[in-house]
């Protein structure tokens, strides 16, 4: 019941890796599933209300069930909650403990203080999601797995850039389109960076990183014609989208 919950709520807001959860082998769903629930839950904390006071009380609720299952203690009745302690070990809470801080960011319209800021916040968010469902599918490359989500850290940010902007947000250093192609390129490399050292993921760890099957396309984009970054106009058509999921579902996340 609570794995079906999760399903739905993946489904319902983020369609994306909703499909490409689907894509994945059958037993893979039973982690990535409860994960990816969790990060929908997190991530649309800081933006149900205008009130900061109330956002960091969402947000400190999932870390006080973080801490909950990290010591094996009683768990609070959530489904998300639920699904979650039965795949996650003490080291994965830890790491999820570390992206719902990281979300804190999302609730003021501070600008990130400085590059380091900037990468560290999408490490954290985009990084410790897919690296801990990664290591918790099987023998995984910790390298290998931050700089593929390093990448889709980005290109997601540079998909939800008129969102951000329209709520008063500052999501970039450079927003530019000199500065956008820089960073676009800096991702790009790291993606390149993973897909050389594709050989140290096992086939059932990789499967958390077919989350990203869009990201490649849209850092590429995003280089050669960085003004659609501001105009929203980096997404795949659903027909692109569906072409893309299935040539990485069938040739790996790597392509």
């Amino acid at each position: 019941m609570s794995l079906n919950a999760c399903a739905q709520i993946v489904e319902k807001a983020d369609p994306e890796r909703f499909r490409a959860t689907m894509a994945a082998p059958v037993p893979a769903r039973s982690v990535l599933f409860p994960l990816f629930a969790f990060n929908v839950e997190v991530s649309r904390a800081p933006w149900v209300t205008e009130e900061p006071m109330i956002a960091e009380m969402r947000l400190q609720w999932w870390r006080d069930a973080l801490e909950e299952i990290e010591k094996g203690g009683p768990l609070r009745k959530h489904e998300v909650v639920d699904a979650l302690a039965g795949v996650l070990d003490a080291e994965g809470a830890r790491c999820l403990d570390r992206l719902v801080a990281a979300r804190r960011w999302d609730i003021y319209k501070d600008a990130f203080e400085d590059q380091a800021h900037f990468d560290d916040y999408i490490d954290a968010t985009s990084g410790h999601l897919i690296w801990t469902a990664a290591r918790l599918l099987g023998l995984a490359e910790e390298c290998v797995c931050r700089d593929f989500a390093y990448g889709v850290g980005v290109a997601n940010l540079f998909r939800a850039i008129p969102e951000l902007e329209a709520r008063g947000r500052k999501p970039l250093l450079d927003g530019t389109p000199s500065g956008v192609k820089a960073l676009a390129q800096a991702a790009l490399r790291r993606v390149e960076t993973a897909r050389a050292g594709r050989r140290d993921m096992s086939k059932n760890a990789a499967a958390a990183l077919l989350s990203g099957f869009a990201a490649r396309r849209v850092l590429q984009r995003a280089v050669t014609k960085p003004g659609d970054v501001a105009d929203g106009a980096l997404e795949l058509t659903p027909f692109a989208q569906s072409r893309r999921l299935l040539l990485v579902s069938l040739r790996g996340w790597w392509v």
